[in-house]
């Protein structure tokens, strides 16, 4: 069953966030790399979800239509939209320049992006 049928699912699995915890990185750089990664899975879910039937030419807007949905607040769609929409671009560019496709991108990976900035 795919993770969008679930509001209360999250993309990250506990190894993940253990890996990350477990990183001699300070708080911040920690948590920003847990909402990289979050955001990773959700772009990665998006792009391998054959079973969501997207109506128009951006699933990764329509995926975010309907999550919030469950919460009756295009706001929230919209900010999540814009968060997703801005990350993607950054991993996109990111990936290009270390030679990977967003989705062979690892925790470590992330790493080394979050150091840089």
């Amino acid at each position: 069953m795919s993770n969008h049928l679930d509001p209360f699912s999250n993309p990250l699995n506990i190894e993940n966030i253990q890996e990350i915890d477990n990183l001699d990185l300070p708080i911040m750089q920690k948590h920003h790399l847990r909402i990289l990664a979050h955001c990773l899975q959700i772009l990665k879910m998006i792009n391998l979800d054959n079973s969501f039937e997207y109506k128009n030419k951006n699933p990764l807007r329509e995926w975010c239509d309907n999550q919030s949905k469950k919460f009756d607040d295009k706001e929230f769609s919209d900010l999540f939209y814009e968060q997703l929409e801005s990350t993607s671009k950054k991993l996109s560019t990111f990936s290009k320049k270390i030679g990977k496709s967003i989705e062979d991108l690892k925790i470590d990976d992330l790493v080394l992006l979050v150091k840089q900035c």
